[in-house]
């Protein structure tokens, strides 16, 4: 992917503010848990290296990643804590993350009984987090037998396994609802329950991702996946509050490329979705589609020269056009996401437009959108 160096369509990311995130996250912790840094997917849009970075300055436990070659950029980058891929890999992988130093994640005693074979034959260690499926119907154990037959076989051979952690993850905790409420409160009791059958548990036991941590303070555990809400966003969207120091990271912005006057009756972008019902100034924006600002945010208003200005037409590959006041100059800022004095558009009001959340909307953003620090 072409990253757009040479358009002033830009996301930019308070490194300062990630790193303020993480120290008040820290003080919240009642049991001063282990953090780790949750930096899948591309840091949620943000940039996994440097964001990475900058958790290690104020001090993370280790990282959560979700595939193995975001943990190797990790490596390559020269950060040396702990690196967990949550996404289960085949056993064929394991000689790669033993020799990376990249834990793995399990769900099936058959990953540790290949896996065995290869790293005797390697004379490798690797070290492994246990899954556990206690609702979320995703990955890990579900069952006492199961989870004893794997601990049982790793403590077997020890020359190969590193027990290292055992975690699962809460479907509802971000959620207020009673009916959400009650499946977390069955989660943890099934999380409680499978790990009772364990003789020992592992240095890292972690059951509460930002929700949990927020929320269900109760729901121990020694150590915090930290995600969402490093980034400043609230992961229950706007159904429960979370504390106000939190601060978000992100920002969108672009610029006035164009700009001329229409006259009424005349129609903007594809479809004719939009006729003008007088005279009026229409500016163009270079950011589209491609660069993850979807179709569905034709009629938002974003912020240009202190006023929401509104998107008309349809969303287009590359560009958006938007009804303004005036005639504005080429060049003139554009803030689709962020904050100027008292107004402000959030990652949230961008999701509620295209009816989704807002990890999706960081997510989306491209490649081909540079990020600046």
């Amino acid at each position: 992917m072409v990253v757009g160096i040479h358009r002033k369509t830009y996301a930019k990311v308070d490194l300062s503010a990630i790193k303020h995130n993480i120290v008040v996250e820290k003080k919240q912790l009642a049991n001063k848990q282990n953090i780790f840094a949750v930096v899948k997917a591309n840091a949620y849009g943000h940039g996994i290296i440097e964001v990475a970075k900058a958790a290690h300055e104020v001090g993370v436990a280790g990282y959560c990643v979700a595939i193995i070659d975001e943990a190797l950029a990790l490596r390559k980058a020269g950060l040396n804590e702990l690196i967990l891929v949550l996404g289960v890999n085949p056993f064929e992988y394991a000689s790669l993350m033993a020799k990376n130093n990249i834990s793995a994640t399990v769900g099936d005693i058959d990953f540790l009984k290949k896996a065995q074979v290869v790293l005797s034959t390697e004379k490798q260690q690797l070290s492994v987090h246990l899954a556990l499926d206690t609702g979320m119907g995703r990955i890990g154990f579900r069952t006492q037998k199961e989870l004893r037959e794997a601990a049982d076989f790793i403590k077997q051979h020890s020359t190969e396994f590193n027990f290292e952690g055992i975690f699962t993850h809460f479907s509802t905790a971000d959620s207020g609802e009673k009916v959400a409420v009650d499946y977390y409160e069955k989660q943890i009791a099934e999380f409680n329950e499978l790990i009772s059958c364990l003789e020992e548990l592992p240095e890292y036991v972690h059951v509460a991702n930002s929700a949990a941590s927020i929320w269900h303070k109760e729901c121990g555990g020694n150590t915090i996946r930290f995600g969402i809400t490093m980034y400043g966003l609230n992961p229950s969207s706007d159904e429960l509050s979370i504390p106000s120091e939190f601060k978000p990271a992100i920002s969108l912005l672009s610029e006035v490329a164009a700009i001329k006057k229409i006259k009424k009756n005349d129609s903007v972008g594809y479809g004719k979705t939009y006729t003008a019902k007088e005279d009026e100034w229409i500016a163009t924006i270079p950011i589209g589609y491609a660069d993850g600002w979807l179709r569905k945010m034709q009629g938002f208003k974003i912020l240009i020269a202190d006023h929401f200005c509104e998107i008309v037409g349809r969303v287009c590959m590359d560009q958006i056009m938007v009804k303004v006041p005036w005639k504005m100059a080429v060049g003139t800022t554009v803030i689709l996401i962020g904050k100027k004095g008292q107004k402000e558009i959030r990652v949230q009001d961008v999701a509620d437009q295209v009816g989704t959340i807002h990890y999706e909307v960081t997510c989306l953003i491209s490649e081909r959108v540079p990020r600046i620090y």
